[in-house]
């Protein structure tokens, strides 16, 4: 079965079906995201060897524009997951491709960081190469620190898309001891001490479950480090914000939660270490 045969049964029996609920309600789209593993998608990107469907970035695109029609919390949450699964191809290990590639894990991406006051020439060079926006993502102010085989994360990550839902993170912070540059991070969602407030940033399609994650500090095995220490700035030059930037651009205009109107927000989220990976 071609992978628009199966994307477009998905969209008839599952993604469809729920998307009115997931709009108007603002319920996290689970049954959307199961039914897209089933079917083979979320592991489209991720080689063939791995048990994905060895596709690209056009491909996804695709996918992810017409999911949006239908959709579009769910479309975010793939364009999330595509670009995670995308530091994976460079630097994952081979059990999460495989698990990608079986539809059992959602990835998606903690980079973005605000801040105030000065960032050095680093940051100037960076925000001459992009939009602000994306500079937020080029220059991590989140610290990372050592301690034997054990690394503490700390930051707070905005406009986390399946904030509290997906199963791990891609997670920037600065370098452990390399100079400049950025290191990224496998963060698990069940990972200790790693929440999500009640509420959400009031960015993102309603559903889609974009919200601020919290590490103060989180504690993962050092082996969890993606690529080199400070060589992650590279990979999210050249592989992250292409995907990202193709795959928003393929969700389009859509709605923002009602949050950012002043609503009132929905029931509180539990924080990551109470959820159970899917």
């Amino acid at each position: 079965m071609s992978y628009r045969t199966a994307l477009a049964h998905v969209l008839s029996s599952a993604i469809a079906p729920s998307a009115e609920k997931t709009g108007t309600e603002g319920r996290f789209p689970r049954s959307s995201v199961t039914a897209l593993g089933r079917a083979g998608l979320l592991g489209l990107t991720v080689s063939a060897e791995f048990g994905g469907g060895g596709l690209g970035l056009p491909d996804a695109a695709e996918v992810v524009a017409q999911v949006a029609r239908a959709c579009p919390a769910t479309a975010a949450v793939l364009a999330s997951h595509y670009a995670s699964a995308a530091v994976n191809e460079a630097y994952g290990s081979p059990w999460i491709r495989r698990e990608i590639a079986a539809g059992r894990h959602l990835g998606s991406l903690a980079l973005a960081e605000d801040g105030s006051g000065e960032q050095g020439a680093q940051a100037e060079l960076l925000a001459a190469r992009s939009t602000a926006a994306q500079a937020d993502l080029l220059v991590p102010r989140g610290s990372a620190a050592r301690s034997g085989d054990v690394v503490a994360l700390r930051a707070r990550k905005h406009q986390v898309v399946a904030a509290g839902e997906a199963d791990s993170y891609v997670w920037s912070s600065r370098p452990l001891t390399a100079p400049d540059g950025l290191t990224l991070w496998m963060v698990p969602a069940h990972a200790p001490d790693l929440f999500v407030p009640a509420r959400p940033d009031g960015t993102g399609p309603y559903g889609s479950a974009t919200s601020t994650v919290f590490a103060d500090p989180v504690l993962i095995p050092a082996d969890a480090m993606l690529g080199p220490d400070g060589g992650g700035l590279d990979l999210v030059l050249r592989t992250v914000l292409p995907w990202l930037l193709e795959l928003q651009a393929a969700v389009g205009t859509v709605a923002i939660h009602p949050a950012a109107a002043g609503a009132s927000p929905g029931p509180a989220r539990r924080p990551t270490d109470s959820l159970a990976a899917s």
